[in-house]
């Protein structure tokens, strides 16, 4: 099914004066009751009399019906139907439909030509289609060219004319002499031997130089022939380094598997260690970032420790003051607790220090346990658990 054939179809019934307007759109599904309509009415169209049965509900009838108009269209016109096309009633069926509205249609335009020849015999009428004698009007403008072309040169030789009369006239009046006639044939018959025999002579080179191509073509297939052999019995030799080659071919496979697969082994290897290395980075990151916070806890810690202390002294220096201020015998000891009073704070001050190297052995051995585990950690707090029963022995000195 082609747009084409839907338009001539289409086209063809409403020139038919087929009732209902048909549209391309109606054979784009199957729609078998347009199409046995318009079976029935070609079929009465081409033959008024005939009985065909108009019954398409069941299936039964629907093939009865096409079997009836194929059958018609076959015995009548002599145009053979496709029925299983015409039973789809789709855009196939238009085809087949349409090879009887061509002959229908071929009728309808002979009689409407005859028709028009008899009408303008009767009438005398002329009509004059330029669409169909476009090229006579280009062969006509092509002949006035012509002849005007031909009219000039003919006007411009009849100008010559009175030359050329007097010119002819001395020519008959003068005498023909034999001897000249007679030279003047004879140079003629020398001339056109010498270019009979030039002629010849092109021939027999003609009849040379083909022998030679012949022999030369005969030389050249000689050899093909022999080119042609020696290359069958070099494909069917096998060459002796052949078997080398293959061994050689099939070592160099083993050697570039073996090659791909250390090559995959050793990316995934790096891989894996660089993974590690990773991994061992952020766990070292991990431990500095732990140490430094511990380090900055107990830092604070032991600021609070010495803050507390520092106010537990100056309470206890407070006290004694206040109580010697009313004998005369306890104005005169101030002086040996001051002295203790400054020793322990010496003390204190020694104490300060040597918990300010402890500190900082303490930093060395947690940075050294944080790298071996858990359990240095344990130690190391531990270790900072026994700084107070050290504050509370110069507490009790005082």
């Amino acid at each position: 099914m082609s747009f084409r054939d839907l338009r001539n179809f289409t086209e063809m019934m409403r020139a038919l004066g087929y009732p209902r307007l048909i549209s391309m759109e109606n054979f784009r599904t199957p729609n078998f009751t347009l199409v046995a309509e318009i079976l029935i009415w070609l079929v009465k169209r081409y033959e008024p009399q005939v009985d065909i049965p108009t019954d398409v509900d069941t299936e039964t009838d629907r093939i009865f019906f096409i079997k009836a108009v194929a059958q018609f269209m076959a015995t009548k016109a002599h145009i053979k139907l496709n029925t299983k096309r015409l039973y789809q009633a789709d855009g196939y069926a238009v085809k087949e439909m349409l090879k009887i509205t061509s002959v229908l249609y071929g009728a309808m335009k002979t009689k409407q030509m005859a028709l028009g020849e008899q009408t303008e015999e009767d009438n005398v009428k002329f009509k004059f289609d330029l669409s169909s004698r476009i090229s006579d009007l280009k062969a006509a403008r092509q002949l006035a060219s012509e002849v005007t072309s031909r009219g000039a040169s003919l006007y411009d030789l009849l100008g010559k004319e009175v030359d050329l009369r007097e010119m002819r006239t001395v020519a008959i009046a003068r005498p023909l002499e034999i001897n000249e006639t007679e030279k003047a044939l004879r140079a003629a018959i020398k001339e056109v031997l010498e270019s009979v025999e030039t002629t010849k002579g092109m021939l027999s080179n003609v009849v040379s130089d083909e022998s030679s191509l012949d022999n030369k073509i005969e030389k050249k297939k000689q050899e093909l022939e022999r080119n042609q052999k020696r290359l069958q019995t070099l494909q069917s030799v096998r060459p002796a380094f052949m078997d080398e080659y293959e061994k050689i071919e099939e070592e160099l496979q083993k050697q570039y598997d073996t090659f791909v697969e250390k090559f995959r082994n050793l990316c995934y290897l790096e891989s894996q260690l660089d993974e590690y290395h990773r991994l061992e980075q952020e766990r070292i990151e991990e431990a500095e970032n732990a140490m430094r916070m511990m380090q900055h806890k107990l830092r604070e810690e032991e600021r609070d420790l010495m803050r507390s202390s520092l106010k537990d002294e100056d309470s206890d220096m407070d006290v004694p003051e206040d109580e010697g201020s009313g004998s005369d015998m306890e104005e005169c000891r101030p002086s040996k607790p001051r002295e203790d009073s400054e020793i322990d704070v010496d003390e204190d001050d020694e104490e300060d220090e040597e918990g300010e190297e402890e500190e900082e052995e303490e930093s060395k051995d947690m940075e050294d346990d944080s790298l071996k585990g858990p359990v240095s950690r344990g130690a190391r707090t531990s270790r900072g658990g026994m700084r107070p029963p050290l504050l509370e022995e110069s507490d009790n000195d005082f």
